[in-house]
C-alpha cells in the first residue's frame, strides 16, 4: 500500500478503530515511527477526534485482540 493509501485508511478510521490500534499495535508499527508522514497524519487526526476518553478507553478494555 502506498504512502497516500495509508493516509487515506488513517483518515478514515473511526475513533475506536484509532484508540484500539493506539494501545494495542505492536512495537514499530509504522503508525508511531516518530516524525513519519503516518505517523504525523495519525496523531493530526487522533487529535481531531479527542485522543484516548475514558469512555473510548473503556469500550475497547485492555485485552487486546
Amino acid at each position: 500500500m502506498s504512502e497516500q493509501e495509508e493516509i487515506d485508511k488513517i483518515n478514515s478510521m473511526s475513533h475506536i478503530e484509532m484508540a484500539h490500534l493506539y494501545r494495542f499495535a505492536p512495537a514499530g508499527h509504522p503508525y508511531f515511527i516518530a516524525g513519519s508522514p503516518l505517523s504525523e497524519a495519525f496523531y493530526k487526526r487522533w487529535n481531531e477526534l479527542g485522543r484516548m476518553t475514558p469512555a473510548i478507553s473503556k469500550a475497547i478494555g485492555w485485552e487486546g485482540e
